[in-house]
């Protein structure tokens, strides 16, 4: 495996911040230099020496990817897979399975786990960078699919409160885990977006996740922040009430959770591009 370095845009970013984060779980010392001489230029690299350490920084972190080994010590990379795909927290991050094992029961058993892909050793720099950057594509699709255009689209029936439910977007089997994800954001919302008092640290309660946790799933499934998310769930079930109801601005203001009429109306606006008055005039 000789490392040779390819021009690129990326290369010299290094240190940037908007590269996508990659951990790799890895025990031995000379293939993880390897490896990082590889990607350093791609992607920000945290290193894991074995699998429950890999599985804490994945949990801790919410990295992009995660590039793991199979045979480690603590947890091998079959147990990591199982666990991470497993999590909530961690269910949606792309891992990609680094072994000397190439027999067909080995691979089996890592794509059976939940692994994304599987690259025998040895391999090439390019085959790995071909193959991280089809896990990159992978997650872009994974955003286009649960964008907030395609979770927020209201459904002309409505319910017995007068509002209509929001639309359920078919589901590729891929992505069947971060539906059901979505899904129950959408039901604490559901409950709780008439109240004034709740927001993002009451969400993270109830899914049981830190801020940063949230926010690194969320913008890896949705391209969307939790904040925004509830702001624009928010905002559709007050689209709906200007549509279905007679209700006037600081009414609807107050029956989706904004005490202030003016961060209400600036919200709305900013969602829609008409205030909340001349909204209500089309």
């Amino acid at each position: 495996m000789i490392c040779t370095k390819v021009l690129t845009k990326n290369i010299g970013n290094r240190n940037n911040p908007d590269l996508p984060q990659l951990l790799i779980i890895e025990d031995n010392p000379d293939l993880i230099i390897y490896l990082k001489s590889c990607l350093e230029d791609f992607y920000q690299i945290t290193v894991a020496t074995n699998g429950q350490s890999g599985i804490e920084k994945a949990i801790d972190q919410i990295p992009d990817l995660v590039l793991s080994d199979v045979m480690m010590p603590e947890k091998n990379g079959f147990e990591v897979v199982e666990f991470l795909k497993n999590d909530e927290r961690t269910s949606h991050i792309p891992i990609v399975l680094l072994t000397a094992k190439t027999d067909v029961a080995s691979k089996i058993t890592g794509l059976k786990r939940g692994a994304d892909a599987y690259l025998p050793k040895p391999f090439y720099r390019e085959e790995l960078l071909a193959t991280l950057e089809m896990m990159m594509e992978n997650r872009r699709r994974l955003q286009k699919h649960f964008s907030p255009t395609n979770l927020l689209i209201p459904r002309s029936a409505e319910n017995g409160n007068g509002l209509a439910e929001v639309a359920t977007v078919e589901v590729e089997t891929e992505f069947q885990q971060e539906h059901v994800f979505l899904q129950k954001i959408r039901a604490v919302l559901e409950e709780n977006y008439a109240d004034f008092n709740f927001a993002l640290p009451q969400l993270c309660d109830e899914l049981g996740m830190n801020r940063y946790q949230l926010f690194r799933k969320m913008k890896a499934i949705s391209d969307e922040s939790a904040s925004n998310f509830i702001r624009s769930f928010r905002m559709e079930k007050a689209k709906l009430l200007f549509e279905t109801t007679e209700l006037n601005v600081s009414e609807v203001a107050d029956q989706v959770g904004y005490k202030d009429l003016a961060h209400f109306s600036k919200s709305f606006s900013k969602s829609f591009g008409v205030t909340p008055s001349e909204f209500r005039k089309q």
